[in-house]
């Protein structure tokens, strides 16, 4: 073997602080790539102005809407609320559970649709998916993928005492053809 006519040097042999080095180094590079951005592309074609995108509507607010729901001395509590482009207009609704705040027992639930009609001071109810007027509470409520959904509990017969809902279903919501249609999946009541 043919001996090296440079002394050995310090640096061809790794130790740990070699090691320890170059991770300080990569992470430093990484973390200043981070905080270190481009601007923002401005490009546009010759000849034409650059477009920006409209700015993305608020959803509405159901804490300003007036729902179709008489809770006498009670005030109004929305319980849940979700919002999404339901009917594909680019432009987000809001579903709203609602209910009276009543002290006891189990007041039903009116779920709602609200839009925010441009330039007027507060949401507006353009859809009742289900009303308080058929004695149902509601569960379980999403909305994914434009499609509401929701447990529905209820009574069997005007017999059956507010607080003991005895009926339990499924319900389904969706935009077709310019309104919103229920439909309850297979084996989703139960009494």
């Amino acid at each position: 073997m043919q001996q090296s006519a440079v002394p050995e040097l310090a640096h061809t042999h790794t130790r740990p602080i070699h090691w320890v080095a170059t991770a300080t180094a990569v992470a430093a590079v990484v973390a200043a790539s981070s905080v270190m951005q481009p601007d923002e592309a401005t490009a546009a074609q010759h000849g034409t102005k650059a477009k920006t995108a409209p700015a993305a509507a608020a959803a509405p607010d159901p804490a300003h809407a007036d729902f179709p729901v008489d809770c006498g001395p009670a005030k109004i509590l929305v319980q849940k609320k979700a919002s999404g482009d339901l009917d594909g207009d680019g432009t987000p609704e809001t579903v709203a559970v609602v209910r009276c705040d009543a002290g006891s027992g189990t007041p039903p639930s009116g779920v709602y649709v609200l839009t925010a009609p441009k330039g007027a001071p507060k949401p507006r109810v353009v859809a009742t998916l289900v009303d308080p007027k058929d004695r149902l509470s509601v569960q379980d409520f999403a909305l994914r993928d434009a499609t509401i959904t929701a447990t529905l509990l209820g009574y069997s017969s005007p017999d059956i005492p507010s607080c003991c809902p005895d009926v339990n279903e499924t319900a389904k919501w969706q935009w077709k053809n310019g309104a919103f249609i229920r439909s309850t999946p297979p084996a989703a009541r139960s009494t």
